[in-house]
């Protein structure tokens, strides 16, 4: 017997096998926050990888609910880019399990549908919706990014010369603080990411003040949190926003990926899966560069941004140049002893 049960949210009452009950809640992602401090068994989750914002839903309010129950979760998703449902497929220990099915599992699907879409879609579309593999999402805003160059577990043995904090401001949406280290060839390594949501100005304040930085760029669109900052003691360097800053910043950032300059430390999960789903619109992924990307997924990216698009690296010399340098002097040197 099913009883549905009168409720601001859709609750099935269950009579089990053995003459119990069981109750079966259900609830969308975007209402994730009504299920803080409750308690259940086994949580199915559906369409994961399009979940914004997972690893706060998941690791501050739905884990929690498994500490009494010791339950488990069932994650079901189409891959799209390797984003948290990629890091989830690949999780390890004795905890986790891993399954793949494609469409042509599926004894409910005609073969030849599949077949029909395999003509009409691209490579990895087909790939990714009908053979759930994981494939680069199509409009990648930082398609130059790779997880194997870009990224590090420990800091290499470098010259470092300053500390830099990037912000993007939030309360509903989670604001987002990145430490960007800056060695002494002007290189950036992205080392720790600070991602949450329900912080006000002053907790973010307080925070920011901990990180030690040697320069702060924030959000100037929220004067008030950037005022709060500055009452702190943090120094807060002006970022300039306007028509094409989008863009141009891009632009910069990119460069910085291309020339190998910009590294992300692995830990910042929230950052990596960012990069590898901010995306330009499907109607205007063709167009070089001349579109803002979609607003979503974009928290870190405005962070990392506002950094690197406005600090300015040491100047570096070139060991050409150098050696240049001390011949110069050198021959000063022999025309000032004559």
């Amino acid at each position: 017997m099913i009883k549905a049960v009168q409720s601001p949210s859709l609750e099935l009452l269950v009579k089990t096998v053995d003459g119990g009950e069981s109750t079966i809640v259900l609830r969308g992602w975007e209402a994730v926050e009504t299920l803080r401090g409750q308690e259940f068994d086994y949580i199915v989750m559906d369409e994961v990888a399009s979940m914004r914002n997972f690893w706060i839903g998941w690791q501050e309010v739905l884990l929690p609910t498994f500490r009494m129950s010791r339950g488990g979760a069932l994650f079901i998703s189409t891959p799209k880019g390797f984003n948290h449902f990629y890091d989830l497929y690949n999780m390890n220990g004795k905890d986790w399990e891993s399954f793949t099915a494609t469409s042509y599992d599926n004894p409910y699907i005609n073969p030849e549908e599949i077949e029909d879409a395999k003509e009409s879609s691209t490579e990895d579309k087909f790939a990714q919706e009908y053979m759930a593999d994981f494939r680069k999402q199509e409009g990648l805003v930082y398609k130059e990014f790779n997880r194997v160059f870009h990224t590090y577990k420990d800091l290499p043995e470098v010259k470092i010369t300053e500390k830099l904090c990037g912000i993007d401001f939030g309360y509903s949406n989670p604001c987002a603080v990145l430490d960007i280290l800056v060695d002494s060839e002007g290189n950036y390594y992205i080392d720790h990411e600070w991602y949450h949501t329900g912080k006000t100005e002053d907790e973010i304040g307080d925070y920011v003040s901990t990180r030690q930085a040697h320069k702060v760029f924030p959000d100037p669109e929220n004067p008030s949190a950037v005022e709060v900052l500055r009452r702190k003691g943090v120094n807060v360097r002006d970022v300039i926003k306007g028509k094409g800053s989008i863009q141009t910043g891009i632009g910069i950032v990119r460069e910085a990926f291309k020339q190998g300059r910009l590294k992300v430390n692995k830990s910042c999960v929230a950052l990596l899966e960012e990069l590898e789903t901010y995306h330009y619109p499907e109607d205007k992924q063709d167009r070089n560069n001349d579109e803002n990307p979609v607003k979503e997924n974009d928290h870190a990216m405005d962070a990392m941004r506002y950094v690197i698009m406005t600090h300015k690296p040491p100047k570096i010399i070139s060991p050409q140049d150098r050696l240049k340098f001390y011949a110069n002097q050198q021959r000063r040197q022999q025309n000032s002893a004559r």
